[in-house]
């Protein structure tokens, strides 16, 4: 005789079967085979959890509304592009400015100046002196803004502009900078500088998923100077146990204005109004060095910096060198990859030594036979944290920016790559990944083999979670 118990499970029952069937329809639209395949071993095995965990973190957009206020900015982007190419600055005929161009909407320029930075210390007092000889506005686009030693001192520095009447404005993530939030908003508000968080999570407000964030790092002085790379500002020990080392662009000229504009973009995205950016002034020219910025995230139709990354490693005769922290890439870059190291191409990739993210960690981990296997040097560097990211292909192409070579930074997060089309400037970066070569360990194929099996099962399980992390 049927009872109201019975009756509940019958309808769970149905309910699980329901979600099974549903997820197939939906789960695997715009999200690659690995990510859809995880989502849908999640739902079939645990429908319900699985589908209150899918509309938390499972859908890669963001809100109609917040997609309709990037749609309105696209004309002042489109202004700023068309000034550039109208100066001089942004007319090129190369292949790669060309496509990197339309992946992110901002041309190559010329007449730029580049210098690379790869102490995090000067870098700090770099960013400090621009800001003491700041005369009209500084802008600053960061994941993290922390309220300690390092924050105190930019803010302090902040404050002494302002005083001279210097407009400052400081955005930073909301995630990013969740730790320092409260102290960071008290320490620049006191001093005067204006603040927005990027992306604030608002938990009674919808929001398709709250671990979308701004992982860009552009800096803007005075519309002339600018800085793009994988630093915050925070100090370099901020993890017990822990020392971050990391690559910055500093830069003059013209490329400046992309920088302002993806900022003021970003800026008024945040606003309560209609979004409405701040006028941008394209530099005068102040050296040769050709460069172009690649913003890319969820804002644009294609995965950008991955797009253009998988694209260049297909068409590399000589060498490549990726350098990134966290690499839990897609099967794009994988098959990429294996296939450059096949016809020949010599392949670097430098990953860090010392772990921060262990579940991250143990994905990357679970790439690295496939990869000793098809002749991919891989090499782990000792001693810190290196949190840098940057590439150069057949001393063509240099990148320097803020995208790690993983799932995230190509589909969840908003980024910012700085491209380097300057030979100088290339040169100079493949000597400091040189230098990271000769501080780190070369992975051995049959060495790696002889780690535990305990640590393969749990690189396994990462790699499973891997679309979900």
């Amino acid at each position: 005789m049927p009872t109201p118990l019975n009756d509940l499970y019958f309808l769970w029952y149905v309910a699980e079967w329901l979600i099974r069937f549903a997820a197939l329809a939906v789960v695997p639209l715009r999200r690659s085979p690995a990510a859809a395949a995880g989502w849908l071993l999640l739902i079939f095995f645990i429908p319900g959890p699985g589908l209150l965990l899918y509309l938390l973190i499972g859908r890669p957009r963001f809100p109609i509304a917040r997609q309709r206020r990037s749609h309105e900015v696209r004309p002042f982007i489109a202004d700023v592009t068309q000034r550039l190419e109208e100066s001089g600055a942004g007319r090129d005929d190369d292949e790669v400015a060309r496509f990197a161009q339309s992946l992110g909407r901002l041309p190559c320029t010329g007449g730029n100046s580049v210098e690379l930075i790869d102490d995090y210390d000067g870098f700090i007092d770099r960013l400090t002196a621009d800001i003491r000889q700041a005369k009209r506005t500084v802008d600053i686009l960061v994941y993290i803004f922390a309220d300690d030693a390092v924050g105190q001192r930019l803010a302090a520095e902040l404050a002494q502009a302002v005083h001279r009447g210097v407009r400052c404005r400081v955005m930073f993530d909301a995630i990013g900078s969740h730790r320092w939030r409260r102290g960071t908003l008290r320490l620049l508000r006191s001093a005067g500088v204006e603040v927005r968080e990027a992306l604030p999570v608002r938990w009674l407000r919808r929001r398709d998923r709250a671990d979308m964030r701004n992982h860009r790092k552009l800096f803007v002085i005075d519309g002339a100077i600018g800085y793009a790379g994988s630093q915050n500002l925070v100090a370099k020990d901020f993890r017990p146990g822990v020392v971050n080392r990391e690559l910055v662009a500093r830069v003059g000229g013209p490329v400046v204005a992309a920088m302002a504009a993806v900022i003021s973009a970003d800026w008024s995205m945040e606003d309560k109004g209609p979004p409405l950016p701040s006028p941008v002034v394209i530099p005068a020219a102040e050296g040769g060095a050709r460069l172009q910025l690649l913003p890319s995230g969820a804002d644009y139709p294609l995965e950008g910096f991955e797009t253009l990354l998988v694209w260049q490693i297909h068409r590399a005769r000589q060498r490549v060198v990726l350098v990134t922290p966290y690499f839990v890439p897609d099967e794009d870059v994988i098959g990429a990859l294996r296939s450059a190291a096949t016809r020949g191409v010599v392949v670097d990739l430098v990953v860090s030594a010392v772990v921060d993210q262990q579940i991250v960690h143990l994905a990357q981990c679970s790439y690295f036979e496939e990869l000793l296997v098809a002749g991919i040097r891989i090499h782990r560097y000792r001693g810190f944290l290196l949190h840098a990211k940057n590439a150069s292909i057949d001393g063509e192409l240099g990148v320097v920016g803020s995208s790690n070579v993983d799932l995230r930074s190509f589909q969840l997060n908003e980024e910012a790559s700085l491209l380097l089309y300057d030979a100088d400037a290339i040169k100079r970066l493949q000597a400091i990944q040189g230098d990271y070569i000769a501080a780190s360990d070369p992975l051995q194929l049959a060495a790696w083999r002889t780690r535990p099996r305990r640590q393969k099962l749990l690189e396994n399980i990462a790699r499973i979670m891997s679309p979900l992390l």
